[in-house]
């Protein structure tokens, strides 16, 4: 609760709040009255301006009404900047004066040499500010000349097809620069394929194309229309497919092992990592050369070298191993299904993969 002694006090500094400001207010309306009596007692004992035949310096602080007029000034803007002047501007400079209501562009442009501005309105010198400017501007042209001979100097080759942002950013380009030839490369299903189409990204200036020229390492021409060969790719020539990453890059590279390489570009999409949507956004961008693969021969190989296939069973191994003593091999897959080893479709899915080689008549004796 607010008691009566401080409510008296709030109220007593209100009045003189509003005293103080009235006062104010007061003075200068008396002040800006004053100077505009003042300068229409000049008008009216002023006499008609002499004509002169050529312009002459004036200082605009203090030059008077008939001399405005003379200067070319009409009447009415003459008493403008009279007015101007008496509310408490000082032209420091002579470009202040263009700022006068009724001075045009082309009447400063002829008054300008005529302008001499008073010592004791002129701007004084700021030596502190000067000097924080100096430096400044030091400090700016030394970054400058030092981004004018900045060069990209990289330490090894590298390959364009397969640079990330980071290195790019080592050898010379600002992060936006880097992003740009990153995209730039992405954006074409065969990247960057030579140094006239690195340089043609914007991000790459002349400069930096010459010195990069013997560093860059371009992919080499894919001989299948443009598409990337699955069985031949290794890891970087796949992550160039748009939809391909360096996860996926890899598990592709270790299962084409596994399989002995791929019949078919079906088969990525076997794998965990590979998903419907993005099989069906890069498939259009491989092949598969079905020539490029190796055979197990069922009649000789190993426990452990059937089991490293993928689409060996234990259950169809250990039937392989016992039945092929007792019988010798076999000459057919008709052969192994009839054996019940392997369904039709097992089979099928296994047939490029197999070999039977010939077993002689004493093999097992």
């Amino acid at each position: 609760m607010v008691d009566k002694q401080q409510a008296t006090g709030a109220i007593v500094l209100i009045v003189m709040i509003l005293t103080i400001t009235a006062v104010v207010f007061i003075a200068n309306k008396a002040k800006v009255e004053s100077a505009t009596e003042h300068i229409a007692t000049e008008l009216q004992a002023s006499p008609e301006p002499q004509q002169r035949d050529s312009l002459f310096t004036f200082d605009p602080n203090t030059v008077s009404y008939n001399e405005l007029l003379a200067l070319g000034f009409e009447k009415h803007t003459a008493v403008s900047i009279l007015k101007y002047r008496a509310r408490g501007k000082v032209f420091e400079i002579a470009e202040e004066f263009a700022l006068c209501y009724g001075v045009t562009d082309s009447m400063f442009s002829a008054l300008q040499p005529y302008i001499v501005i008073g010592e004791q309105f002129r701007a004084k010198p700021r030596a502190v500010t000067d000097k924080v400017d100096s430096l400044k501007q030091l400090r700016h042209q030394q970054w400058e000349q030092k981004r004018a001979s900045r060069t990209p100097h990289p330490y090894e080759k590298f390959r364009i097809d397969t640079v990330g942002i980071a290195y790019l950013q080592t050898i010379g380009f600002s992060y936006r620069q880097a992003e740009a030839v990153i995209d730039y490369r992405d954006s074409g299903a065969e990247g960057i394929r030579n140094m006239a189409e690195l340089a043609d990204c914007w991000a790459v200036s002349t400069e930096m194309a010459d010195s990069l020229a013997r560093y860059v390492i371009f992919p080499e021409p894919k001989p299948y229309g443009g598409k990337v060969e699955i069985n031949s790719a290794d890891s970087a020539t796949l992550v160039t497919v748009r939809g391909i990453g360096p996860k996926t890059a890899g598990a592709i590279v270790m299962y084409r092992k596994l399989l002995g390489g791929f019949v078919s570009i079906d088969q990525l999409s076997e794998l965990k990592c590979v998903t419907s949507e993005n099989f069906a956004r890069f498939s259009k961008e491989i092949c598969c050369d079905s020539c490029v693969f190796s055979k197990i021969d069922i009649n000789f190989a190993t426990a452990s070298e059937l089991e490293y296939h993928p689409y060996m069973t234990r259950q169809a191994i250990n039937k392989i191993i016992k039945l092929r003593k007792s019988k010798g091999g076999w000459k057919s897959f008709e052969e192994i299904v009839n054996d019940d080893i392997f369904t039709e479709e097992q089979a099928l899915s296994l047939e490029p993969y197999l070999h039977f080689g010939e077993i002689p008549l004493d093999f097992f004796e």
